[in-house]
């Protein structure tokens, strides 16, 4: 039996220890924001953030968290970075097919809290693992350069 902390609640999960977080998230607790890609950690789908930084839930074992690590979803995202850059998101039209949508704002907001005015290059390397399958990276960029200059509001 283990006690996680996911989206500032205790959470107790009995599961076994090389299960993958994501599986925990999907099918023990039905949060489904966190999308099933690949599940080989190469498409980044289900990025959510451990302790404010980007992780892949698919590559996350069971065994490997505790209740002192912060796991937050996107059914938790919030804060500052998180409100400015849902509404960049909605302001830039950003969405296509919005698979890796979740995905993509979990990682910028990673991003926007390790570097508040992040260039083109940081935002590049932070966005790559998180594939779009419709290409909306340029619109990507431009929506975290925007909530990069909104944060502050």
């Amino acid at each position: 039996m283990a006690v996680l902390n996911i989206n500032g609640k205790l959470v107790k999960i009995d599961a076994e220890p090389d299960m993958p977080l994501l599986w925990v998230l999907r099918c023990d607790l039905g949060m489904t924001g966190t999308k099933f890609g690949c599940g080989v950690g190469i498409c980044g789908a289900c990025t959510i953030n451990l302790d404010d930084a980007a992780c892949l839930a698919c590559q996350t074992p069971m065994s490997s968290l505790h209740m002192q690590k912060k796991i937050v979803t996107i059914e938790g995202l919030q804060g500052r970075e998180a409100q400015a850059l849902k509404a960049a998101w909605l302001e830039l039209d950003v969405v296509q097919c919005g698979y890796c949508q979740s995905a993509q704002l979990m990682a910028a907001c990673a991003l926007l809290k390790r570097k508040p005015d992040p260039t083109d290059a940081e935002i590049d390397q932070a966005m790559t693992p998180v594939v779009c399958r419709c290409g909306t990276y340029p619109r990507v960029r431009a929506a975290i350069h925007l909530a990069a200059g909104k944060k502050g509001r």
